[in-house]
């Protein structure tokens, strides 16, 4: 048997992400909504209330960027903005019903690519690779990366 490399492993990751990712674009309504807005409307889904400070922090990207983007989601009708209840000066964002269907049926999609991905891996299998990938993500992130 040949030994895989860390590089490969990174690769099989990579090209797997890579796949899954193409087939869930396919997928997806045609509603105008790109990658980056669609990860941030899930955000705001699974944290409603939540601040544009939080998906900042939460995303780790640039300020800048993440508000033309919630502006986008709010004009679409996906978004709807709050003062919070104490402390005016904060703007709590929350999901419309629009944006909650459209969640649903996004990780319907998902479920879906992950079901045809897996298929063939017993239960073994499953946890150890899952025990795999999570080790890997301790290792980045005990690198500080």
């Amino acid at each position: 048997m040949t030994k895989l490399s860390d590089d490969d492993l990174m690769e099989a990751v990579h090209d797997l992400m890579h796949l899954a990712r193409a087939q869930l674009l396919r997928q997806m309504p045609d509603d105008g909504l790109g990658p980056m807005e669609g990860r941030a409307l899930g955000f705001f889904v699974r944290h409603p209330g939540s601040t544009q400070t939080d998906l900042v922090q939460h995303a780790g990207r640039d300020k800048g960027q993440l508000a033309r983007l919630i502006a986008v989601l709010k004009d679409k009708g996906l978004l709807v903005a709050r003062p919070d209840e104490h402390d005016r000066r904060v703007i709590r964002l929350y999901p419309t019903e629009a944006a909650q269907r459209r969640h649903e049926s996004v990780m319907r999609q998902r479920r879906q690519v992950a079901a045809r991905a897996a298929r063939g891996l017993d239960a073994p299998e499953r946890q150890a690779l899952l025990r795999a990938l999570r080790h890997m993500q301790d290792n980045l992130r005990d690198a500080g990366l």
